[in-house]
């Protein structure tokens, strides 16, 4: 399907208290493509995969925009 199938099979949890109860289980992969299934979503691995990498990007581009403001903080501390 698409990574927007499953952001918005990830935003019914807070309508859904059984689903979110089942969220706090631990469960694999596969469980939650059938429970997503069971929700009329027909998420796959790859969905599920491009939503890790959509993260870790933007967890990085994070990363990367406080190591430049400290970066800029120690160059204007550390007079060479």
């Amino acid at each position: 399907m698409s990574l927007a199938d499953l952001d918005a099979f990830l935003l019914m949890r807070a309508q859904d208290p059984e689903l979110e109860r089942r969220f706090g289980e631990p469960m694999d992969l596969e469980q939650f493509l059938a429970l997503a299934a069971e929700r009329g979503f027909q998420l796959t691995e790859a969905d599920v995969f491009a939503a890790q990498q959509r993260e870790q990007a933007g967890n990085s581009a994070a990363l990367q925009r406080e190591q430049a403001k400290e970066s800029r903080r120690l160059r204007n501390f550390i007079h060479g």
